[in-house]
């Protein structure tokens, strides 16, 4: 994905993929990803549409990497629910990419540096 601003669509093709994800994620509870709560912080679609990067922020932090693994694996699965959330108002249901947000992360760091 390039650095051109998303257009409206775009933002509305996130937007939605956001809120139903984490529903679905949500539905699955804690206890699907070893105890961590998995929080769907933020959604980008390519200007096609096919392709959706989605920022997850995991709790706490040292369960990252199994959960990480755990959704790479779950891909298709959690893409296959989506798309029967989303099936009359897309045409094609984006391919979902994992990425971990470490926004929390760096403002706890931040946070510690500055008690110093």
């Amino acid at each position: 994905m390039d650095n051109k601003p998303a257009s409206t669509r775009q933002l509305k093709v996130a937007r939605e993929i956001q809120k139903d994800l984490a529903e679905i994620i949500r539905a699955k509870g804690m206890g699907a990803f070893g105890g961590a709560l998995v929080t769907v912080s933020e959604v980008r679609v390519s200007p096609d549409l096919s392709l959706a990067k989605v920022f997850v922020s995991i709790f706490p932090s040292e369960k990252q990497g199994p959960v990480m693994q755990l959704l790479e694996e779950e891909k298709r699965a959690l893409r296959g629910e989506l798309g029967r959330v989303v099936a009359k108002q897309f045409r094609i249901v984006p391919e979902l990419s994992f990425l971990l947000d470490t926004t929390l992360d760096y403002a706890e760091h931040i946070e510690e540096l500055l008690k110093k």
